[in-house]
């Protein structure tokens, strides 16, 4: 193990056990068995540090999130089940990352604060990989979005029940039930998906015309015999 990974690892041991606020340089640096001085060499500062380890989280989550969509697509898992499994596979990632910290809700917070701009280049990243999926699995499985909506727009709608889920569970806990109201969501959102042989015959049923009314015979004039 490098002195960064292990500078890393005693950063988080240090922020899951006192917070941001009450953390510091002085204890990651005996966390991680070095002097001071040598921390310096690799990390300015503690926000350096906190930086950091979110990169670190994210990109583990990234990680995660691929394996996760690889294999429930592999398995032949619908569009919901793949989107379910990634979306699960990285919150699950970013939660075990500061699994049992009594500091949740003020490391988010700080997170917010110090990395900012962190945050929205993973968001980014997030739904690039998201539209991505989307337009594989709908070309692959020939689907038809609801309400013929792109993967891009679809993809924005799966990103924001993983945010109403957030709104419900604040730090995301517990994790169990946050995890299984977003998967419910994310599934309800990708039910609306048809595939086109299905989506045609729905269209053909609805544009059969309307059996013709029958139209009665004219009667025929009798005539009787000796009549002109």
């Amino acid at each position: 193990m490098g002195p960064k990974t292990r500078i890393l690892d005693a950063t988080m041991l240090v922020f899951r056990r006192h917070g941001f606020r009450r953390s510091s340089i002085e204890q990651v640096a005996e966390a991680a068995g070095l002097t001071r001085q040598a921390l310096y060499h690799h990390f300015e500062s503690k926000e350096a540090l906190f930086r950091a380890v979110i990169e670190r989280v994210h990109e583990s989550a990234i990680a995660a999130e691929e394996t996760a969509v690889a294999e429930a697509e592999t398995a032949g898992g619908n569009l919901g089940d793949i989107l379910a499994a990634g979306m699960t596979a990285r919150m699950s990632t970013m939660i075990a990352s500061l699994d049992g910290s009594p500091h949740l809700e003020e490391l988010y917070s700080e997170h917010l604060v110090h990395a900012r701009d962190l945050y929205q280049t993973y968001a980014a990243r997030y739904a690039e990989r998201m539209v991505a999926t989307i337009s594989r699995i709908v070309r692959k499985q020939q689907l038809a979005l609801p309400q013929d909506l792109s993967p891009v727009e679809f993809a924005r709608l799966v990103e924001m029940s993983m945010y109403a889920a957030k709104s419900q569970y604040p730090a995301m806990q517990p994790a169990d039930a946050f995890l299984k109201d977003m998967t419910i969501m994310v599934r309800t959102l990708c039910a609306g998906a048809m595939s086109k042989s299905e989506t045609k015959s729905s269209s053909k049923s609805q544009q059969l015309p309307a059996k013709k009314a029958a139209i009665p015979k004219k009667p025929t004039r009798r005539t009787t015999g000796g009549q002109s």
